[in-house]
């Protein structure tokens, strides 16, 4: 059996797109996964299932949401092991920037190329710094992002399915579910 923690994109975002946790845990549960527990209502899952690929399981996923729902749910599925890492890779990127007032984690589907990286990297404002490790583009600065952030539409073409915490919530599912 293999665990997983999966993200859900843009839900509990205005009038149409609801999708409490608890809803979500039912939907998971009814989907086959077990074990499932959700962390606050931003769309936060820990599973335990037998699928043995990533895709598969975000695909089932996907597929339970959206028909549970009535409208799609983009899903981005790390294994523990793999989200300790990005937050190790965040805290290192952070204790450099001791100024630091935000630390964003746009998670992924897809790992981008080098020349995406190289891209996202390079577009972003003065007083951002951008660190992309794998499925994982740490966004730290000491101010609130405006235009020009990985957040730009722009970027979020370049970059595929993604759904971002902050290194808080990612750290707070590292101490409880990894």
């Amino acid at each position: 059996m293999a665990r997983y923690i999966a993200f859900l994109r843009a839900i509990n975002l205005g009038a149409h797109r609801k999708f409490p946790k608890d809803a979500i845990r039912a939907c998971v549960e009814g989907a086959g996964f077990r074990d499932v527990a959700t962390h606050i209502n931003t769309g936060n899952v820990l599973l335990t299932t037998s699928r043995r690929s990533r895709a598969s399981v975000e695909n089932a996923l996907e597929e339970a949401f959206l028909a549970d729902r009535g409208f799609p749910v983009p899903t981005i599925a790390f294994r523990p092991e793999e989200l300790v890492e990005v937050v190790r890779a965040g805290e290192e990127l952070a204790a450099s920037r001791p100024e630091v007032v935000r630390h964003y984690v746009t998670l992924l589907k897809e790992e981008p190329s080098a020349g995406v990286s190289a891209e996202v990297t390079d577009a972003t404002e003065p007083g951002v710094d951008v660190l992309v490790v794998g499925r994982a583009v740490h966004v730290v600065t000491d101010h609130v992002l405006g235009q020009g952030g990985p957040q730009s539409d722009r970027l979020e073409r370049l970059l595929g399915v993604a759904t971002t915490r902050n290194q808080t919530v990612l750290s707070a599912l590292v101490q409880k579910w990894c």
